[in-house]
């Protein structure tokens, strides 16, 4: 890790901020008529993804992070931590549960998402903006409810439960917003 200057910041690095990552989200430099020139900050807490502002005066120093993101497959959840396979070392990696937030409620078994590394050790992931599900439980709509938008929930092969449109059977296949964490379309399997 090197220590730079404020001058040297930029959109996008990485810094650690109270022994915590962070990066840049947004930052805007400005000189007042009189006095130190001032960098104002949006920093982005990479643990937690909470944003906050921060201003600092040139001269201040910080610590850079060693952060870059990775392609992952997760393998498989135990009762603390979720296990992953870097896809070009092969060397297995892991996350707490705590840290991965619903994530366990979209991946199953062989999914591919996006790993924030620092050290080399796996802080967090980002899910693909959509995964297909295959629906493992799913009751019949009821007879006569077939009013304009009526759906009912159904549970999919992660435990997940997702209210969809009443059409929608045990063995479909559904497109789901991991964003949203709503059904968007049914769709052919994977």
């Amino acid at each position: 890790m090197t220590v730079i200057e404020a001058g040297q910041l930029k959109r996008g690095q990485a810094l650690i901020i109270d022994d915590i990552p962070h990066v840049i989200a947004e930052m805007e430099f400005v000189k007042p008529g009189k006095g130190q020139a001032l960098y104002k900050c949006k920093l982005r807490n990479l643990l937690t993804g909470a944003l906050f502002d921060r201003t600092y005066r040139s001269g201040e120093r910080f610590e850079t992070a060693d952060v870059h993101e990775t392609d992952i497959q997760f393998l498989y959840a135990d009762s603390d931590f979720l296990h992953f396979m870097h896809m070009e070392t092969y060397e297995q990696m892991t996350l707490a549960r705590s840290g991965a937030g619903n994530a366990l409620d979209f991946v199953k078994e062989g999914t591919d998402v996006k790993a924030r590394l620092l050290d080399g050790q796996v802080i967090t992931i980002e899910l693909p903006n959509f995964v297909i599900l295959e629906v493992t439980e799913a009751n019949p709509g009821v007879k006569g409810d077939t009013a304009s938008g009526a759906t009912k929930p159904v549970t999919v092969e992660t435990g997940f439960m997702v209210n969809v449109p009443l059409f929608i059977q045990e063995g479909n296949y559904l497109r789901i917003d991991t964003r949203t964490a709503q059904y968007v379309e049914r769709v052919k399997g994977p």
